[in-house]
């Protein structure tokens, strides 16, 4: 297989490995980035390909390996080697965090630019900060999806207005 036959074969495959790295990542700008590294390393492994073999298998399998080991990567990057006697790093309460007299300052005129948004934009906009998803809201609230969406939208738009020295 010539260098331009691999790679229009595997420029017509993006669309496939994008909705791979999406399904993989769960977030479009991972899924992009694991996408535009899988393709950077097939292009510079072009040598290793057979002719003989199944390029899109090749590529599923190189952005599927990518994606386990910057997940491992990623594993170990956040572990916590605790060395103290009583493990006291282990046991620190995340509440004991130092807030300097600004953030704190800030944070509170934060919760109250949210507490002044009507309720109906107020209650979608605190669910989705809290971690829930459109469609979990949508059912709670009795509402259709795009209505939520737009709250969410909306409320966000108010407080940029209204926090607009926070940039």
């Amino acid at each position: 297989m010539t260098a331009i036959e691999f790679n229009h074969q595997l420029l017509g495959m993006q669309s496939k490995l994008g909705f791979f790295a999406k399904s993989l990542t769960s977030d479009t700008e991972d899924a992009k980035d694991l996408l535009q590294e899988t393709i950077y390393k097939a292009l510079t492994n072009r040598d290793r390909f057979q002719g003989d073999k199944n390029l899109k298998a090749w590529t599923f399998t190189i952005m599927k390996n990518t994606f386990i080991n910057n997940y491992r990567r990623n594993v170990r990057a956040n572990t916590i080697n605790d060395s103290t006697d009583n493990s006291y790093f282990l046991n620190l309460s995340t509440d004991s965090v130092f807030q300097s007299p600004e953030s704190s300052h800030n944070e509170k005129e934060i919760r109250a630019a949210i507490s002044e948004l009507p309720e109906d934009y107020r209650l979608p906009f605190e669910m989705h900060t809290k971690g829930y998803k459109y469609k979990e809201i949508a059912e709670y609230l009795d509402q259709p999806l795009g209505s939520v969406k737009s709250k969410i939208f909306f409320a966000r738009k108010r407080l940029m207005e209204r926090l607009k020295d926070f940039r």
